[in-house]
């Protein structure tokens, strides 16, 4: 093997060096660039997850505020559909309010709850409302009237009842002896020269198959009850005589109702609730039938029980908010037909007059002591378009 000059091994070795060092400084600048370029990659993907999570923070609506209604009932079914529709439809979601509506029984239960802080509004009956602010101090004041009073107290058709004198040593069955309709059987009782705690046994028979029970078993002779209930009876076969005072369809009754110090801290709410219910009226008023379509569907455990089929079952649950949707009408026409839910100052008055006559009450306060005082609130409340409403009813479509 030839050995190459000392001179030529140094150049070449030289020249190994710099090929080594060119080639390291190839490498050295091929792995600067792939570092820069994963740093670009990481900056790249940092930006668009924060760009991400900035268009689904966007995107994604704020958190319902939570709304709890409790009303005088035991089970919220088809006929309150200013209460139901607008959970159905999402009327209140939209304004951003999430509700519950909470049955306790009887309106005093309610207003318990109210005072007590563990609801926001209550649906109750007007009377009780009246009692709450003339004899407690309470201030609970009406914001959307849902009913007239169409109370009554009925008896077998084929009885032994037929004068509400007649009932003297009988007895009569109420929901609940807290009750809003118990101050009409009172005053009705008194009217008819009867003593309340002497001529006439006052019992609790619940609502729905108990109360029909008592009647038809004649554990009691008469029932006190609003007229879907009573409607209800007769989908199941009763057949009645009806008593009540002659003025009891022009007072106002059934109410959506809350605190002053409720109004004053989160009028907004007050209002976007209202607003709400009024829109489920407009809806159900536009097609009934679809009321107890989506209410099946929604709360398939109101839909009536015990029928022999389902044809019964529509006609019994269309019966049931017929009644109910004639007080709604005629709650509307009470206060001149242009806003649902309106509750005037003349209404009150009426109706607390009425209680001061047949002493429920022993003295009276200002009618604006038992309306909501916003200004124009009801004009407000009934400021949507009722035409998208009314072809969402056509259409059938939640």
């Amino acid at each position: 093997m030839m050995r190459r000059a000392p001179m030529a091994r140094l150049m070449h070795i030289f020249g190994e060096i710099a090929a080594d060092e060119g080639t390291g400084r190839m490498r050295r600048r091929a792995a600067t660039r792939q570092v820069r370029a994963a740093v670009r990659r990481a900056v790249l993907a940092v930006a668009l997850v924060a760009l991400g999570a900035t268009a689904a923070a966007a995107q994604t609506p704020p958190a319902l505020k939570k709304i709890r209604i409790a009303i005088g009932t035991r089970v919220v079914g088809i006929t309150y559909p200013w209460l139901n529709m607008p959970r159905a439809l999402g009327y209140w979601s939209q304004a951003g309010y999430d509700v519950d509506i909470l049955p306790v029984g009887g309106s005093l239960e309610a207003i318990q709850q109210l005072v007590g802080g563990n609801v926001d509004l209550v649906q109750v009956n007007s009377s009780v409302m009246v009692l709450a602010n003339a004899k407690n101090g309470i201030p609970l004041r009406a914001v959307m009237l849902s009913n007239v009073n169409d109370w009554s107290v009925v008896a077998l058709a084929d009885g032994p009842v037929k004068d509400m004198r007649d009932f003297k040593g009988k007895a009569i069955g109420v929901p609940a002896l807290s009750t809003g309709g118990m101050p009409l059987l009172l005053s009705l009782l008194r009217a008819n020269g009867l003593a309340p705690e002497t001529d006439v046994q006052i019992i609790a028979v619940g609502f729905g198959a108990p109360a029909f029970q008592a009647i038809r078993s004649d554990k009691v002779q008469g029932l006190l009850f609003f007229q879907s209930a009573i409607t209800s009876f007769e989908n199941a076969g009763g057949a009645f005589r009806y008593f009540h005072g002659d003025d009891w369809r022009q007072q106002p009754d059934f109410a959506l109702a809350t605190l002053q110090k409720t109004i004053d801290r989160d009028p907004a709410m007050v209002e976007a609730i209202v607003r709400g219910s009024a829109m489920g009226s407009v809806f159900a008023f536009a097609n009934p039938d679809c009321v107890r379509t989506l209410q099946w569907a929604r709360w398939p455990d109101t839909k009536p029980s015990g029928v022999p089929d389902e044809a019964t079952a529509v006609r019994w649950d269309t019966n049931n908010l017929k009644a109910q949707m004639t007080g709604m009408k005629q709650a509307f026409e009470l206060s001149g037909g242009r806003f649902w839910g309106a509750y005037t100052l003349a209404e009150a008055g009426v109706l607390q007059d009425f209680m001061l006559d047949s002493k429920q009450i022993d003295k009276k306060l200002p009618a604006s002591s038992y309306v909501i005082g916003l200004p124009s609130f009801f004009e407000r409340v009934n400021d949507f378009d009722a035409g998208p409403i009314k072809l969402q009813a056509e259409r059938c479509m939640p």
